[in-house]
């Protein structure tokens, strides 16, 4: 049985086909033979959109969000993918090229690409398929591409490895201000949106950023906190502008390149962990790896001896006498 066709796949959604970028989505993230493929063909088609990643606890109104974004961008004419990283298994709607629930305004729009995807039980909110998935979307065209991600605390700060820009959401009257600070996220993030700000609390809660961040400003970009209503749209056209400042910002200060590099290096990280892991499991199957663990569990081997019986050419050089 034949694969499918990956360069007319490929030249079909640099045309703009959702049916072709939808299957490309599917290809990257089956991953094997196929995604490398893809991914080959598609070496020339990185680092043309803005990447923006949405991220924050859960019930602040990352989807909300996303969608009155879509709408203010597609209004000035940006092509625009959103990638909706899922912690459960199935995509939402199993559809091509939509999450039908969150964004059912959007789904019809042809300039609009929108995909779920799980995470697998990846930590960190993001899928490991998502840097193969955001080339795709740029080689259809895509000059924003937001990613919106689960909001699993802490770990939720893997959003920056893949963003160009970095919104973190919080909502007033869950005491956010000081758990953004707790949980690591003040330092990743390149703006703040207070969003629900028609609830009490949303100018204490802008106090208290706005004073965390002068306590720790960064140099070169004043981090703004912004507030809005994302159900309404209010603020929603203060929260593009401020993307498009950052871009500038970026772009002028070598800032960009620098997060796509670093993109980069965690990507090849990725690929090459995945094979080693992959061999060993094929070299020594599960049952040898639980023998071994069994082994360093009794206290039998330490660790470092049973890595090197699982990859021993990988076994680290004796020092120099």
């Amino acid at each position: 049985m034949t694969g499918p066709d990956v360069a007319g796949l490929v030249a079909r959604a640099r045309a703009g086909e959702p049916l072709a970028v939808g299957r490309l989505l599917s290809l990257v993230e089956a991953g094997g033979p196929r995604g490398r493929e893809v991914a080959a063909a598609l070496v020339n088609d990185g680092g043309r959109a803005h990447v923006v990643g949405l991220t924050g606890p859960p019930g602040v109104g990352k989807s909300t969000t996303t969608s009155a974004l879509v709408t203010a961008m597609r209004a000035r004419g940006d092509r625009i993918g959103v990638l909706a990283v899922d912690p459960s298994s199935p995509f939402s709607g199993g559809a091509l090229l939509g999450d039908r629930v969150r964004m059912a305004d959007h789904t019809e729009d042809q300039g609009v690409f929108i995909r779920s995807m799980a995470t697998r039980g990846r930590l960190g909110g993001l899928a490991g398929a998502t840097p193969q998935a955001l080339r795709v979307l740029e080689a259809a065209g895509c000059d924003v591409v937001l990613i919106e991600t689960v909001g699993v605390g802490q770990s939720e700060i893997d959003v920056v490895a893949l963003a160009d820009t970095t919104v973190v959401l919080l909502a007033p009257g869950m005491g956010d201000g000081v758990q953004a600070a707790k949980a690591g996220i003040l330092e990743v993030a390149d703006l703040f949106v207070v969003n629900k700000a028609d609830r009490d609390g949303a100018r204490q809660t802008v106090r208290e950023l706005r004073h965390m961040i002068g306590l720790g400003e960064r140099a070169g970009w004043k981090v703004p906190v912004l507030q809005t209503v994302a159900s309404r749209g209010d603020g929603v056209d203060e929260l593009v502008a401020a993307l498009d400042a950052h871009r500038q910002w970026s772009d002028g200060s070598g800032e960009r390149e620098r997060r796509r590099a670093a993109r980069a290096e965690a990507e090849i990280e990725a690929v090459a962990v995945a094979r080693l892991r992959a061999r060993m499991r094929g070299a020594h199957g599960r049952d040898g790896l639980s023998d071994l663990a069994k082994r360093v569990a009794a206290g039998e081997l330490d660790p470092y001896a049973a890595a090197d019986e699982l990859e021993p050419e990988l076994v680290d050089p004796q020092p120099p006498h």
